[in-house]
């Protein structure tokens, strides 16, 4: 269960319990501070001018509140939230359907608009300045063009991979965001809004326990808390504590750093049979058994946000906080010996 635990959090998609946690405002949403002061100020700019807000692009990794900004983005507009995703649009009559669909002031939410095929992407150039939408109708010697005048919308982009984002398309955006980790003290408090909604009695040390294992994200911090919910119900008397928490996150093998089963085999397997590094990421992966791409959009940003390894041009290294980790020697010009 702990070795992809990590995985299904930030990689699912939103199940009913995490919706209905979600802040509707931004005077609930904890954290990023600068983040929601940008935002609050264009908001209330564009009431002042009676206009629609501009387009503004989210990015960040997974699990952050981007999703959950955008929703609050539309209900301090007082308009309506359409959303759909990059891999969805899949030619322009699918852009075009959902376009037409506006009214004026609407909010489109494209998630994981990286992934947009670079021909939508021509599409959506005029719709987001100048609010037409041209198509081609049709092939060869019959092809014909229409225009189709669009309403005044905003369109919200988020991304985790801001780095995969044509120029053009991310040049388009009026206002760009990153969203950051979140500090243990603001996940204990989103820990002890989301308790306090589902009627589960948290104590202070309970909440900070379980923001300490959370990877600095608040879709982690809530499965976590459901998970420890549920041990705490039939481990305890229900009321999550400090030694409860602990407990329950070490029966799912996640340790007080927040590391889980596959992260400390990442850390073995490079300093045990790569001699700290430097190695490809795809040895690296064959070496613990896991898919490329699953240590390197889930394990690997954590591990290196902390400390434990970091890429460099010719591949993963092992730091010295992942040697005192796992408790090998730190190296001295040869491999260390497995205690």
């Amino acid at each position: 269960m702990s070795e992809n635990f990590y995985q299904k959090a930030t990689s699912e998609p939103s199940s009913s319990f995490d919706i209905s946690l979600r802040p509707p405002v931004f005077s609930e949403f904890i954290g990023q501070e600068k983040v929601k002061e940008r935002l609050l100020l264009m908001v209330e700019a564009a009431a002042n001018r009676g206009d629609v807000l501009d387009h503004v692009l989210l990015s960040g990794p997974p699990g952050l509140g981007k999703t959950t900004l955008a929703n609050i983005i539309a209900r301090a507009a007082g308009t309506q939230l359409h959303t759909t995703s990059g891999p969805q649009i899949e030619k322009a009559g699918d852009l075009a359907g959902v376009l037409t669909n506006l009214q004026k002031g609407d909010v489109l939410f494209i998630d994981e608009i990286h992934r947009l095929h670079p021909a939508i992407e021509e599409y959506l150039y005029p719709a987001m300045e100048d609010y037409r939408l041209d198509i081609i109708i049709d092939s060869g010697p019959s092809a014909r063009s229409i225009q189709l005048n669009l309403p005044r919308f905003t369109l919200v982009g988020a991304t985790t991979r801001s780095g995969m984002l044509t120029a053009p398309l991310r040049s388009r955006f009026g206002l760009v965001n990153r969203l950051d980790y979140y500090s243990e003290t603001e996940l204990a408090q989103i820990i002890e809004r989301s308790a306090g909604l589902l009627n589960i009695p948290v104590n202070p040390d309970g909440s900070l326990e379980i923001a300490r294992r959370s990877r600095g994200t608040p879709r982690v911090a809530n499965a976590l808390l459901r998970w420890v919910r549920d041990y705490a119900e039939v481990r305890s008397d229900g009321t999550i504590t400090g030694p409860i928490a602990d407990a329950a996150l070490a029966m799912i093998e996640i340790d007080s750093d927040g590391l889980d089963e596959m992260d400390k085999r990442l850390l073995e397997a490079l300093i045990y049979k790569f001699s700290g590094g430097p190695v490809g990421l795809g040895s690296l992966a064959v070496a613990v058994g896991e898919d490329a791409s699953t240590l390197e959009e889930v394990h690997e940003p954590f591990l290196i946000l902390q400390g434990f390894l970091s890429r460099t041009p010719r591949g993963r290294v092992a730091q010295p906080a992942a040697y005192e980790k796992i408790g090998a020697p730190p190296p001295h010009g040869g491999q260390p010996t497995l205690l």
